[in-house]
Protein backbone atom coordinates (compact mmCIF):
# COMPACT_ATOMS: atom_id res chain seq x y z
CA UNK A 1 0.00 0.00 0.00
CA UNK A 2 1.08 3.63 0.11
CA UNK A 3 4.33 4.45 1.84
CA UNK A 4 4.17 8.24 1.91
CA UNK A 5 2.27 10.57 4.20
CA UNK A 6 -1.28 11.42 3.21
CA UNK A 7 -3.42 13.86 5.13
CA UNK A 8 -6.72 12.05 4.68
CA UNK A 9 -8.60 9.36 2.80
CA UNK A 10 -7.97 11.71 0.04
CA UNK A 11 -9.46 12.25 -3.22
CA UNK A 12 -7.75 15.62 -3.40
CA UNK A 13 -9.40 17.51 -6.19
CA UNK A 14 -8.09 20.91 -7.26
CA UNK A 15 -10.31 22.06 -10.08
CA UNK A 16 -10.98 18.39 -10.76
CA UNK A 17 -7.34 17.59 -11.47
CA UNK A 18 -5.98 14.20 -10.46
CA UNK A 19 -3.40 14.46 -7.72
CA UNK A 20 -1.44 11.74 -5.98
CA UNK A 21 -3.15 9.69 -3.27
CA UNK A 22 -5.50 6.76 -2.68
CA UNK A 23 -9.22 7.29 -2.94
CA UNK A 24 -10.45 3.70 -3.25
CA UNK A 25 -11.94 2.49 0.06
CA UNK A 26 -11.33 -1.25 0.38
CA UNK A 27 -11.47 -1.66 4.14
CA UNK A 28 -12.14 0.06 7.47
CA UNK A 29 -10.64 1.24 9.80
CA UNK A 30 -7.78 2.70 7.71
CA UNK A 31 -4.76 0.48 7.09
CA UNK A 32 -2.39 3.00 8.69
CA UNK A 33 -3.84 2.12 12.12
CA UNK A 34 -2.89 -1.55 11.89
CA UNK A 35 0.07 -2.26 14.19
CA UNK A 36 2.58 -5.00 14.96
CA UNK A 37 1.56 -5.03 18.63
CA UNK A 38 -1.87 -6.37 17.66
CA UNK A 39 -0.53 -9.54 16.04
CA UNK A 40 -0.85 -11.23 19.43
CA UNK A 41 -4.62 -10.61 19.25
CA UNK A 42 -4.76 -12.54 15.99
CA UNK A 43 -2.79 -15.46 17.44
CA UNK A 44 -5.18 -15.58 20.40
CA UNK A 45 -8.16 -15.56 18.03
CA UNK A 46 -6.72 -18.48 16.08
CA UNK A 47 -6.75 -20.57 19.26
CA UNK A 48 -10.49 -20.03 19.77
CA UNK A 49 -13.10 -22.56 18.56
CA UNK A 50 -14.24 -22.25 14.95
CA UNK A 51 -17.44 -20.21 14.51
CA UNK A 52 -20.44 -22.13 13.22
CA UNK A 53 -22.21 -19.34 11.35
CA UNK A 54 -19.50 -17.27 9.64
CA UNK A 55 -18.43 -18.05 6.07
CA UNK A 56 -14.72 -18.48 5.35
CA UNK A 57 -12.86 -17.56 2.18
CA UNK A 58 -9.25 -17.88 1.06
CA UNK A 59 -7.15 -15.20 -0.63
CA UNK A 60 -3.87 -16.28 -2.26
CA UNK A 61 -1.41 -13.58 -3.33
CA UNK A 62 0.77 -14.32 -6.37
CA UNK A 63 3.23 -11.41 -6.52
CA UNK A 64 4.97 -12.15 -9.84
CA UNK A 65 4.59 -10.05 -13.00
CA UNK A 66 6.30 -9.74 -16.37
CA UNK A 67 6.47 -5.95 -15.91
CA UNK A 68 5.46 -3.47 -13.24
CA UNK A 69 2.73 -1.12 -14.50
CA UNK A 70 3.46 2.56 -13.93
CA UNK A 71 0.23 2.93 -11.93
CA UNK A 72 0.64 -0.23 -9.82
CA UNK A 73 0.98 0.07 -6.04
CA UNK A 74 0.67 -3.61 -5.11
CA UNK A 75 3.50 -5.83 -3.90
CA UNK A 76 4.84 -7.38 -7.12
CA UNK A 77 8.16 -8.77 -8.33
CA UNK A 78 9.58 -9.07 -11.83
CA UNK A 79 12.49 -11.18 -13.00
CA UNK A 80 12.01 -14.08 -10.59
CA UNK A 81 13.18 -17.49 -11.84
CA UNK A 82 11.55 -20.90 -11.41
CA UNK A 83 13.52 -21.65 -8.24
CA UNK A 84 12.37 -18.38 -6.64
CA UNK A 85 8.80 -19.16 -7.59
CA UNK A 86 8.99 -22.72 -6.25
CA UNK A 87 10.37 -21.44 -2.94
CA UNK A 88 7.51 -18.96 -2.72
CA UNK A 89 4.83 -21.52 -3.57
CA UNK A 90 6.18 -23.87 -0.93
CA UNK A 91 6.01 -21.05 1.62
CA UNK A 92 2.40 -20.26 0.67
CA UNK A 93 1.40 -23.92 0.96
CA UNK A 94 3.20 -24.26 4.30
CA UNK A 95 1.62 -21.08 5.66
CA UNK A 96 -1.80 -22.30 4.60
CA UNK A 97 -1.21 -25.68 6.26
CA UNK A 98 -0.07 -24.07 9.50
CA UNK A 99 -3.08 -21.74 9.61
CA UNK A 100 -5.49 -24.55 8.79
CA UNK A 101 -4.36 -26.44 11.90
CA UNK A 102 -5.45 -23.57 14.14
CA UNK A 103 -8.66 -24.16 16.09
CA UNK A 104 -10.40 -21.17 14.55
CA UNK A 105 -9.80 -22.47 10.99
CA UNK A 106 -9.57 -26.24 11.24
CA UNK A 107 -12.19 -28.17 9.29
CA UNK A 108 -14.08 -25.13 8.03
CA UNK A 109 -15.25 -25.31 4.39
CA UNK A 110 -14.34 -22.51 1.99
CA UNK A 111 -17.09 -20.38 0.52
CA UNK A 112 -14.75 -18.77 -2.00
CA UNK A 113 -11.14 -18.80 -3.15
CA UNK A 114 -9.49 -15.81 -4.81
CA UNK A 115 -6.12 -15.76 -6.55
CA UNK A 116 -4.89 -12.18 -6.89
CA UNK A 117 -1.63 -10.41 -7.52
CA UNK A 118 0.54 -9.52 -9.13
CA UNK A 119 -0.30 -11.93 -11.90
CA UNK A 120 -1.54 -15.40 -10.94
CA UNK A 121 -1.49 -16.38 -14.63
CA UNK A 122 2.25 -15.64 -14.67
CA UNK A 123 2.67 -19.17 -13.29
CA UNK A 124 3.02 -22.05 -15.73
CA UNK A 125 0.49 -24.87 -15.97
CA UNK A 126 2.79 -27.11 -13.96
CA UNK A 127 3.36 -24.48 -11.29
CA UNK A 128 -0.37 -23.80 -10.99
CA UNK A 129 -1.14 -27.50 -10.64
CA UNK A 130 1.50 -27.78 -7.90
CA UNK A 131 0.12 -24.77 -6.03
CA UNK A 132 -3.54 -25.74 -6.35
CA UNK A 133 -2.89 -29.33 -5.28
CA UNK A 134 -0.87 -28.17 -2.27
CA UNK A 135 -3.57 -25.78 -1.13
CA UNK A 136 -6.49 -28.13 -1.71
CA UNK A 137 -4.96 -30.81 0.46
CA UNK A 138 -5.30 -28.46 3.41
CA UNK A 139 -8.90 -27.19 3.38
CA UNK A 140 -11.84 -28.56 1.38
CA UNK A 141 -12.77 -26.69 -1.79
CA UNK A 142 -15.71 -28.82 -2.83
CA UNK A 143 -18.26 -26.42 -1.33
CA UNK A 144 -16.64 -23.24 -2.71
CA UNK A 145 -19.18 -21.22 -4.66
CA UNK A 146 -16.49 -19.33 -6.54
CA UNK A 147 -12.83 -19.77 -7.44
CA UNK A 148 -11.70 -16.47 -8.94
CA UNK A 149 -8.43 -15.97 -10.80
CA UNK A 150 -6.79 -12.79 -12.09
CA UNK A 151 -5.00 -12.88 -15.45
CA UNK A 152 -2.75 -10.75 -17.62
CA UNK A 153 -3.72 -11.54 -21.25
CA UNK A 154 -0.15 -11.87 -22.47
CA UNK A 155 0.54 -14.77 -20.11
CA UNK A 156 -2.26 -16.90 -21.55
CA UNK A 157 -2.69 -19.42 -24.30
CA UNK A 158 -5.48 -21.83 -25.16
CA UNK A 159 -3.84 -24.78 -23.42
CA UNK A 160 -3.16 -22.89 -20.21
CA UNK A 161 -6.73 -21.63 -19.99
CA UNK A 162 -8.09 -25.14 -20.41
CA UNK A 163 -5.77 -26.22 -17.60
CA UNK A 164 -6.90 -23.34 -15.36
CA UNK A 165 -10.53 -24.26 -15.95
CA UNK A 166 -9.82 -27.91 -15.13
CA UNK A 167 -8.21 -26.79 -11.87
CA UNK A 168 -11.63 -25.53 -10.85
CA UNK A 169 -11.52 -21.80 -11.59
CA UNK A 170 -15.05 -20.50 -12.13
CA UNK A 171 -14.45 -16.76 -12.55
CA UNK A 172 -11.70 -15.43 -14.79
CA UNK A 173 -10.75 -11.76 -14.50
CA UNK A 174 -8.82 -10.35 -17.46
CA UNK A 175 -6.79 -7.25 -16.64
CA UNK A 176 -7.14 -5.60 -20.02
CA UNK A 177 -7.37 -1.92 -18.90
CA UNK A 178 -7.20 -0.56 -22.48
CA UNK A 179 -7.31 -1.89 -26.04
CA UNK A 180 -4.80 0.53 -27.58
CA UNK A 181 -1.19 -0.65 -27.90
CA UNK A 182 0.26 2.84 -27.50
CA UNK A 183 -1.69 3.45 -24.29
CA UNK A 184 -0.68 0.04 -22.97
CA UNK A 185 2.99 0.73 -23.73
CA UNK A 186 2.88 4.22 -22.22
CA UNK A 187 1.52 2.78 -18.97
CA UNK A 188 4.06 -0.10 -19.05
CA UNK A 189 1.47 -2.84 -19.41
CA UNK A 190 3.05 -6.11 -20.53
CA UNK A 191 0.36 -7.27 -22.97
CA UNK A 192 -0.84 -5.91 -26.31
CA UNK A 193 -4.26 -5.79 -27.96
CA UNK A 194 -3.86 -8.91 -30.14
CA UNK A 195 -3.24 -10.95 -27.01
CA UNK A 196 -6.46 -9.57 -25.50
CA UNK A 197 -8.64 -10.78 -28.37
CA UNK A 198 -7.00 -14.20 -28.29
CA UNK A 199 -7.43 -14.49 -24.50
CA UNK A 200 -11.12 -13.62 -24.62
CA UNK A 201 -11.78 -16.23 -27.30
CA UNK A 202 -9.71 -18.88 -25.52
CA UNK A 203 -11.60 -18.19 -22.29
CA UNK A 204 -14.91 -18.70 -24.08
CA UNK A 205 -13.66 -21.92 -25.65
CA UNK A 206 -12.46 -23.19 -22.26
CA UNK A 207 -15.97 -22.79 -20.85
CA UNK A 208 -15.48 -20.50 -17.87
CA UNK A 209 -18.87 -19.73 -16.28
CA UNK A 210 -17.84 -16.10 -15.82
CA UNK A 211 -15.24 -14.01 -17.61
CA UNK A 212 -14.72 -10.46 -16.44
CA UNK A 213 -12.98 -7.65 -18.34
CA UNK A 214 -11.25 -4.93 -16.33
CA UNK A 215 -10.92 -1.43 -17.80
CA UNK A 216 -9.40 1.75 -16.38
CA UNK A 217 -10.78 5.18 -17.27
CA UNK A 218 -8.12 7.87 -17.37
CA UNK A 219 -4.88 6.05 -18.11
CA UNK A 220 -1.92 8.02 -19.40
CA UNK A 221 -2.40 8.76 -23.09
CA UNK A 222 -6.11 7.97 -23.10
CA UNK A 223 -8.23 10.21 -25.34
CA UNK A 224 -11.92 10.69 -26.07
CA UNK A 225 -11.57 8.69 -29.28
CA UNK A 226 -9.64 5.94 -27.55
CA UNK A 227 -12.20 5.64 -24.76
CA UNK A 228 -15.09 5.39 -27.22
CA UNK A 229 -13.19 2.63 -29.01
CA UNK A 230 -12.68 0.82 -25.71
CA UNK A 231 -16.41 0.86 -25.14
CA UNK A 232 -17.15 -0.36 -28.67
CA UNK A 233 -14.69 -3.24 -28.45
CA UNK A 234 -15.98 -4.27 -25.03
CA UNK A 235 -19.50 -4.41 -26.40
CA UNK A 236 -18.31 -6.55 -29.30
CA UNK A 237 -16.51 -8.97 -27.01
CA UNK A 238 -19.64 -9.18 -24.83
CA UNK A 239 -18.16 -10.66 -21.64
CA UNK A 240 -20.35 -11.75 -18.73
CA UNK A 241 -18.99 -8.93 -16.56
CA UNK A 242 -17.25 -5.60 -17.07
CA UNK A 243 -15.45 -3.76 -14.28
CA UNK A 244 -14.35 -0.14 -14.76
CA UNK A 245 -12.13 1.78 -12.36
CA UNK A 246 -11.16 5.43 -12.44
CA UNK A 247 -7.41 5.99 -12.53
CA UNK A 248 -5.82 7.06 -9.26
CA UNK A 249 -2.14 7.67 -8.56
CA UNK A 250 -1.07 6.15 -5.23
CA UNK A 251 2.12 7.46 -3.70
CA UNK A 252 4.34 4.45 -4.32
CA UNK A 253 3.74 4.23 -8.07
CA UNK A 254 6.18 4.98 -10.86
CA UNK A 255 3.96 7.84 -12.01
CA UNK A 256 4.11 9.49 -8.60
CA UNK A 257 7.88 9.14 -8.42
CA UNK A 258 8.13 10.86 -11.79
CA UNK A 259 5.82 13.62 -10.57
CA UNK A 260 8.13 14.14 -7.60
CA UNK A 261 11.22 14.32 -9.80
CA UNK A 262 9.55 16.88 -12.05
CA UNK A 263 8.05 18.86 -9.19
CA UNK A 264 4.49 18.33 -10.44
CA UNK A 265 1.38 18.16 -8.27
CA UNK A 266 -1.01 17.07 -11.02
CA UNK A 267 -0.80 13.58 -12.50
CA UNK A 268 -0.53 13.18 -16.31
CA UNK A 269 -3.94 11.52 -16.54
CA UNK A 270 -7.52 12.65 -17.17
CA UNK A 271 -9.20 14.86 -14.57
CA UNK A 272 -11.98 13.52 -12.34
CA UNK A 273 -14.80 15.09 -14.32
CA UNK A 274 -13.58 13.43 -17.51
CA UNK A 275 -13.09 10.04 -15.85
CA UNK A 276 -16.58 10.11 -14.38
CA UNK A 277 -18.08 11.09 -17.71
CA UNK A 278 -16.22 8.26 -19.44
CA UNK A 279 -17.48 5.72 -16.91
CA UNK A 280 -21.01 7.06 -17.36
CA UNK A 281 -20.76 6.72 -21.14
CA UNK A 282 -19.47 3.17 -20.82
CA UNK A 283 -22.20 2.04 -18.43
CA UNK A 284 -24.92 3.68 -20.51
CA UNK A 285 -23.68 1.88 -23.62
CA UNK A 286 -23.55 -1.44 -21.77
CA UNK A 287 -27.05 -0.89 -20.38
CA UNK A 288 -28.25 -0.35 -23.96
CA UNK A 289 -26.93 -3.85 -24.67
CA UNK A 290 -28.88 -5.33 -21.77
CA UNK A 291 -26.25 -5.17 -19.03
CA UNK A 292 -27.20 -4.16 -15.50
CA UNK A 293 -24.98 -1.91 -13.39
CA UNK A 294 -24.65 -3.72 -10.05
CA UNK A 295 -22.08 -1.58 -8.25
CA UNK A 296 -20.04 1.58 -8.58
CA UNK A 297 -17.63 -0.30 -10.84
CA UNK A 298 -19.44 -3.28 -12.34
CA UNK A 299 -21.91 -4.11 -15.11
CA UNK A 300 -23.14 -7.67 -15.66
CA UNK A 301 -25.19 -9.39 -18.33
CA UNK A 302 -27.44 -11.37 -16.00
CA UNK A 303 -27.57 -10.15 -12.37
CA UNK A 304 -29.57 -13.21 -11.34
CA UNK A 305 -26.84 -15.52 -12.61
CA UNK A 306 -23.60 -13.58 -12.36
CA UNK A 307 -22.33 -13.20 -8.81
CA UNK A 308 -19.25 -11.79 -7.11
CA UNK A 309 -19.09 -14.20 -4.18
CA UNK A 310 -15.71 -12.94 -2.96
CA UNK A 311 -16.88 -9.33 -2.85
CA UNK A 312 -20.32 -9.91 -1.43
CA UNK A 313 -19.13 -12.30 1.28
CA UNK A 314 -16.45 -9.89 2.46
CA UNK A 315 -18.80 -6.93 2.43
CA UNK A 316 -21.25 -8.75 4.68
CA UNK A 317 -18.69 -9.82 7.28
CA UNK A 318 -17.21 -13.13 6.14
CA UNK A 319 -13.84 -14.30 7.40
CA UNK A 320 -11.00 -14.35 4.91
CA UNK A 321 -7.82 -16.33 5.43
CA UNK A 322 -5.05 -14.61 3.44
CA UNK A 323 -1.79 -16.30 2.49
CA UNK A 324 1.24 -14.97 0.68
CA UNK A 325 3.47 -11.93 0.90
CA UNK A 326 1.70 -8.65 1.87
CA UNK A 327 -1.74 -10.29 1.72
CA UNK A 328 -4.62 -8.82 3.74
CA UNK A 329 -7.03 -10.97 5.73
CA UNK A 330 -9.79 -10.74 8.30
CA UNK A 331 -10.56 -13.36 10.95
CA UNK A 332 -13.07 -13.08 13.78
CA UNK A 333 -13.11 -9.30 13.93
CA UNK A 334 -9.35 -8.85 13.46
CA UNK A 335 -7.75 -7.35 10.35
CA UNK A 336 -4.24 -8.49 9.54
CA UNK A 337 -1.51 -8.26 6.91
CA UNK A 338 1.49 -10.48 6.21
CA UNK A 339 5.09 -9.34 5.85
CA UNK A 340 5.21 -6.99 2.87
CA UNK A 341 8.54 -8.17 1.40
CA UNK A 342 9.16 -11.63 0.03
CA UNK A 343 12.40 -12.44 1.92
CA UNK A 344 11.07 -11.82 5.45
CA UNK A 345 7.84 -13.54 4.45
CA UNK A 346 9.46 -16.75 3.24
CA UNK A 347 12.02 -16.66 6.07
CA UNK A 348 9.27 -16.49 8.68
CA UNK A 349 7.31 -19.38 7.18
CA UNK A 350 10.41 -21.52 6.64
CA UNK A 351 11.41 -20.89 10.24
CA UNK A 352 8.05 -22.06 11.51
CA UNK A 353 6.99 -18.57 12.56
CA UNK A 354 3.91 -16.55 11.68
CA UNK A 355 4.47 -14.18 8.71
CA UNK A 356 1.83 -11.75 10.02
CA UNK A 357 3.42 -8.38 10.73
CA UNK A 358 0.52 -6.09 11.63
CA UNK A 359 -3.09 -6.41 12.74
CA UNK A 360 -6.04 -4.51 14.21
CA UNK A 361 -8.90 -5.78 16.38
CA UNK A 362 -12.17 -4.25 15.18
CA UNK A 363 -15.03 -3.32 17.50
CA UNK A 364 -18.65 -4.17 16.70
CA UNK A 365 -19.22 -0.51 15.90
CA UNK A 366 -16.27 -0.42 13.51
CA UNK A 367 -17.41 -3.65 11.88
CA UNK A 368 -20.85 -2.16 11.36
CA UNK A 369 -19.33 0.93 9.75
CA UNK A 370 -17.08 -1.23 7.57
CA UNK A 371 -20.02 -3.21 6.22
CA UNK A 372 -22.06 -0.05 5.69
CA UNK A 373 -19.47 1.85 3.68
CA UNK A 374 -18.50 -1.16 1.57
CA UNK A 375 -22.10 -2.06 0.79
CA UNK A 376 -22.83 1.51 -0.24
CA UNK A 377 -20.68 0.76 -3.28
CA UNK A 378 -23.42 -1.63 -4.44
CA UNK A 379 -25.76 1.31 -4.90
CA UNK A 380 -28.61 -0.30 -2.99
CA UNK A 381 -28.65 -1.54 0.59
CA UNK A 382 -31.19 -2.28 3.28
CA UNK A 383 -31.11 -1.09 6.88
CA UNK A 384 -32.74 -4.30 8.14
CA UNK A 385 -29.59 -6.51 8.26
CA UNK A 386 -27.81 -3.82 10.28
CA UNK A 387 -30.67 -3.62 12.78
CA UNK A 388 -30.75 -7.40 13.09
CA UNK A 389 -26.98 -7.94 13.28
CA UNK A 390 -25.75 -4.87 15.15
CA UNK A 391 -28.87 -3.46 16.80
CA UNK A 392 -28.29 -0.17 14.96
CA UNK A 393 -30.63 1.56 12.53
CA UNK A 394 -28.20 3.20 10.06
CA UNK A 395 -30.93 5.53 8.81
CA UNK A 396 -31.19 6.97 12.31
CA UNK A 397 -27.49 6.86 13.17
CA UNK A 398 -26.50 8.79 10.06
CA UNK A 399 -29.72 10.74 9.65
CA UNK A 400 -28.03 14.09 9.11
CA UNK A 401 -25.40 12.79 6.70
CA UNK A 402 -27.97 10.91 4.65
CA UNK A 403 -30.30 13.94 4.59
CA UNK A 404 -27.43 16.06 3.28
CA UNK A 405 -26.62 13.57 0.55
CA UNK A 406 -30.32 13.28 -0.31
CA UNK A 407 -30.52 17.05 -0.70
CA UNK A 408 -27.59 16.92 -3.12
CA UNK A 409 -29.37 14.33 -5.23
CA UNK A 410 -27.00 11.51 -4.28
CA UNK A 411 -29.58 9.12 -2.87
CA UNK A 412 -33.21 8.36 -2.21
CA UNK A 413 -35.10 6.17 0.24
CA UNK A 414 -37.33 3.32 -0.87
CA UNK A 415 -38.92 1.92 2.28
CA UNK A 416 -36.19 0.09 4.20
CA UNK A 417 -33.70 0.50 1.35
CA UNK A 418 -31.27 3.22 0.41
CA UNK A 419 -30.60 3.75 -3.30
CA UNK A 420 -27.64 5.76 -4.57
CA UNK A 421 -27.89 7.70 -7.81
CA UNK A 422 -25.46 7.25 -10.69
CA UNK A 423 -23.79 10.55 -9.78
CA UNK A 424 -23.18 9.29 -6.25
CA UNK A 425 -21.74 5.99 -7.44
CA UNK A 426 -19.30 7.82 -9.71
CA UNK A 427 -17.68 9.39 -6.65
CA UNK A 428 -18.82 7.02 -3.92
CA UNK A 429 -15.35 6.50 -2.43
CA UNK A 430 -15.14 10.22 -1.76
CA UNK A 431 -18.50 10.15 0.04
CA UNK A 432 -17.72 7.34 2.46
CA UNK A 433 -15.40 9.11 4.86
CA UNK A 434 -18.38 11.01 6.31
CA UNK A 435 -19.49 7.73 7.92
CA UNK A 436 -16.12 7.06 9.55
CA UNK A 437 -15.64 7.62 13.26
CA UNK A 438 -14.14 11.09 13.91
CA UNK A 439 -10.72 9.69 14.84
CA UNK A 440 -10.50 7.92 11.46
CA UNK A 441 -11.41 10.79 9.14
CA UNK A 442 -8.18 12.75 8.97
CA UNK A 443 -5.53 10.08 9.18
CA UNK A 444 -3.32 8.54 6.53
CA UNK A 445 -5.44 5.84 4.90
CA UNK A 446 -2.69 3.32 4.13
Amino acid sequence: MTDKKSTSLNVVEDGGKTKAGNYFVSNYPPFSLWETRHTADLQAKLDEPAPQDRPLGLYVHIPFCRKRCHFCYFRVYTGKNKDDIREYMDAVIDEHAAMAEKSYIKGRPLKFVYFGGGTPSFLSEQQLAYLFDGLRRVLPWDSAEEVAFECEPGTLNAKKLIAIRKLGVTRLSLGIENFDDQVLELNNRAHRSKQVYNAVQWAKDAGFPQTNIDLIAGMMGETEENWRRNIDITRELSPECVTIYQMEIPFNTTIYKQMQEEGKLTAPVADWETKRRWVTEAFEALEADGYTVTSAYTAVKDPDKIQFVYRDALWTGADMLAVGVSSFGHLGGIHYQNQHDIVPYTSAVTGGESPVYRALPVSDEEMMIRQWVLQMKLGRLSRLPFIEKFGVDPFERWKDILAGYEAKGYLRFEGDELVLTRDALLEVDGLLQAFFLPQHRDVRYA
